[in-house]
């Protein structure tokens, strides 16, 4: 018997051979989240998102003292939702940015660190299914902890308080039902600056690799935006940047809703979003993964990072000045202040008579005005600061007369303002009420407002 041997090798034999295919994204995405879940840090994060705030909630309703500097922080013993409003006020100044630090801005820098891009590309053997795992695995866990402190921090306030009614920015007041479905939205318009933020991480993980300012981009980006938004700029930039949309949602606490300068930053940060994505997902395929010394930092990210993404600022600042009207300016005008006023004033004063107890009474037999001079009436009676002064004057029913109160403003340059009550004492100085059974301020003696920057009026 004769055996024949079979040369297997050569060309044709490799031509013969079946290519390796990519893994399947659901696969790469399987493994990214066990990945995510796995660090310790997420899972201190999932455990402080889900129970932090709702027990910090509950816990300051317990308090005599509520942080009445915060807005709605002085509503927390009236109702629930404030509470989760306090919060949300506190999570987009730090909360957020720093969630999406952690998450999104470490999860390609991760792979630089322990040195295993080679091994993950050999077994992927596609770049573009690694990036869309990793993109969608941060976008997946970020979503997770911002429900987490969302829910969390209402059942806190609820569980305190009740499902109370709120009294919004301009004095009305909401039912709980209508509290509830505004907390909501006003959630669900942060995750716009949110995912933006999530994207610059997204950047500077592959932009700086191993460096620590990869991990830190999103939280310097966000603190650069929030003291842009303390400055005297003028509305079509403090508009166009995309952590607006942290701050304006609080017109949906205004009667009718100050909707327009909420919808602009929402877009904002949405193309924030979409441009940092694309730039971080052009910057990885470019990226050499052969030299390990190299992670990625050098003249790439100031071409492909940083000028483009300030090109869409510049774009961003032009569209909005092109269709918001006296964008120019600061928003913030004399004849403002003054309707704000008289409106916030008109619906605490009737809050105020029936807490106390007396006859209801309309906002039509008040006749409310108000008279504000900033500075005294010298220099421009526009834009932010603490020197506002307003007198506001109505018919007291019944009386036939007509009464003053005093209050001095603080106003900011994104439009929010306190006002203090300066007398007369029985009006607008500090007391308490008791009403229902619980011991409550004296609605008239400080309440927040805002001001809408793109109004007309």
């Amino acid at each position: 018997m004769t055996a024949t041997a079979t040369d297997t090798s050569g060309p044709e034999a490799e031509a013969q051979t079946p290519a390796a295919r990519p893994v399947p994204v659901s696969r790469v995405l399987r493994f990214e989240l066990t990945k995510q879940f796995s660090a310790w840090r997420v899972r201190l994060l999932i455990l402080l998102c889900w129970f932090g705030p709702g027990l910090l909630v509950f816990a300051i309703d317990q308090q005599s003292t509520l942080p009445s500097d915060t807005l709605f922080g002085r509503w927390m013993h009236a109702t629930g939702w404030a509470g989760s409003l306090v919060a949300l006020g506190f999570c987009g100044t730090w909360g957020l940015p720093l969630i999406t630090s952690v998450v999104a801005g470490d999860v390609f820098a991760s792979e630089d660190r322990l040195g295993t891009w080679r091994h993950l590309l050999i077994a992927i053997r596609s770049h573009r299914r690694i990036f869309a795992a990793k993109a969608v695995a941060s976008l997946t866990v970020i979503l997770l902890l911002v429900a987490g402190l969302a829910f969390s921090s209402m059942l806190g306030g609820l569980l305190a308080e009740g499902n109370n009614p709120l009294v919004g920015l301009d004095g009305h007041s909401l039912s709980g039902g209508d509290a509830g479905v505004q907390v909501l939205l006003a959630w669900t318009a942060v995750l716009a600056p949110t995912l933006a933020l999530a994207a610059i991480g997204l950047l500077g993980s592959i932009a700086l690799g191993r460096s620590p300012m990869g991990l830190l981009l999103p939280m310097i980006v966000a603190l650069g935006m929030q003291t842009a938004q303390m400055l005297p700029l003028p509305v079509a930039v403090r508009l166009a940047l995309p952590g607006y949309a942290f701050i304006s949602w609080n017109g949906l606490f205004a009667d009718p809703e100050q909707l327009k300068p909420l919808l602009i930053g929402i877009v904002v940060s949405v193309v924030w979003a979409v441009a940092a994505t694309v730039l971080a997902y052009l910057l990885f395929l470019r990226r050499d993964f052969t030299n390990l010394t190299n992670d990625g930092a050098g003249r790439r990210v100031l071409t492909i990072g940083v000028l483009p993404l300030a090109a869409v600022l510049a774009a961003s600042v032009g569209v909005v000045a092109a269709v918001t009207p006296g964008a120019g300016g600061s928003g913030i005008d004399q004849n403002k202040i003054q309707q704000s006023v008289a409106t916030a004033f008109a619906h605490l004063y009737r809050l105020q008579e029936q807490q106390m107890r007396r006859p209801p009474l309309t906002e039509a037999q008040l006749h409310s005005a108000a008279t504000c001079l900033k500075s005294e009436g010298l220099g421009k009676q526009e834009g932010p600061g603490t020197d506002w002064r307003c007198t506001v004057s109505w018919s007291v029913p019944g009386d036939n007369i007509t009464a003053q109160a005093v209050y001095q403003l603080d106003v900011t340059a994104n439009g929010r303002y306190i006002a203090d009550g300066d007398g007369p004492q029985e009006v607008n100085g500090y007391f308490l009420i008791v009403t229902g059974g619980k011991t409550v301020s004296n609605p008239l003696w400080q309440f927040d407002g805002n001001v809408d920057l793109v109004s007309a009026h």
